[in-house]
């Protein structure tokens, strides 16, 4: 039996730069941290020759390509898993439309823990270049780069992604103190409201070729810049400020990307303290982020007490393997 454990992330600048449709003209890039929220994938061989797949549902099936899950056929096409193995995964988080990257840390740990039952060592890179394979490319997500390294990486990082496909992953190097304060600063409340990334994406690829979208595109990825800069420099005044500029930057985007109830919320959090926030993800649902000093944050969770606060602390390490047995 092999388990992996892989841990869900939050964007903070530079969302919707890791579209394929805007980085290969101009480049993009983002700042985001790996959470200690995690997926946990396991393979175990079956008994017989068959496949077992449980996840909101079971699937048994005599071939992987009778495997109606797209990521999981997918996953087992590509490493050339054929069958005679048991796959399950369970999350601390719902799965869907919480934008916490659920979907490339399913994948990411999936394919982390089909190498180890192939008795193959996958580096973080590979996890994420080949997590980016099946979900762009074979399974036609409209979604971008960035999930899939922070899943594999983890750890708080500057992720470039380059017009030529490729991809860096910087970490932002800072004293230990600076991210304490951070970590301190920040409360993340989930909104109850869970909607589909792939839906709210394809409509905010199909404007990216716009101008005026592209043009919003490129001072989000300018903040991100900024944003590890400023970090670097152990400055974190101007956190709050960067994140709702880009907030401010990608509500316009597209009106799919908040709603007015959310809008209501995000207003009612600055006037209780907050200096800048965001909505995780793709919009519309999942979790609101906000930065904040922490003398305010109990005003704020007054303010906004019929949403469920729900502390999300930064994780240092990426996909890992936790339990060989056999």
């Amino acid at each position: 039996m092999i388990i992996s454990k892989t841990p869900l992330r939050m964007s903070f600048v530079g969302g919707g730069s890791d579209l394929a449709v805007y980085y290969r003209k101009y480049g993009g890039a983002v700042v985001s941290t790996a959470i200690n929220k995690f997926v946990y994938v396991t393979v175990n061989p079956k008994f017989d020759e068959q496949i077992r797949v449980s996840y909101s549902r079971t699937e048994e099936a005599k071939s992987v390509d009778r495997i109606r899950h797209p990521l999981v056929r997918e996953a087992m096409l590509l490493l050339d898993v054929r069958g005679g193995v048991e796959i399950t995964s369970i999350a601390d988080i719902p799965a869907k439309g919480t934008g916490l990257g659920s979907s490339s840390s399913f994948t990411v740990g999936l394919l982390h823990a089909l190498h180890a039952f192939s008795n193959r060592y996958a580096s973080a890179e590979q996890l994420a270049r080949e997590s980016c394979t099946i979900e762009i490319e074979r399974c036609g997500e409209p979604i971008g780069k960035q999930d899939q390294y922070a899943a594999a990486f983890g750890g708080f990082n500057f992720i470039e992604f380059n017009p030529d496909d490729s991809v860096s992953v910087e970490p932002i190097i800072c004293r230990h103190e600076t991210m304490r304060k951070l970590q301190a600063n920040i409360l993340t409340f989930y909104t109850g409201f869970t909607r589909s990334a792939s839906a709210l994406l394809r409509a905010q690829r199909a404007v990216a070729g716009e101008k005026a979208k592209q043009k919003a595109l490129s001072k989000m990825v300018e903040l991100a810049r900024r944003l590890k800069v400023e970090l670097q420099k152990n400055n974190l005044h101007a956190f709050g400020e960067i994140i709702h500029e880009n907030w401010v930057l990608k509500r316009g985007l597209s009106p799919n990307v908040s709603t007015t109830v959310i809008d209501g919320w995000y207003r009612r959090a600055r006037r209780a303290g907050a200096v800048g926030g965001k909505l995780l993800g793709a919009g519309s649902g999942g979790f609101l982020m906000f930065y904040a000093p922490p003398e305010r944050h109990e005003a704020i969770v007054r303010e906004l007490r019929e949403l469920r606060r729900t502390p999300l602390l930064f994780e240092p390490q990426g996909s890992k393997i936790i339990f060989v047995h056999g």
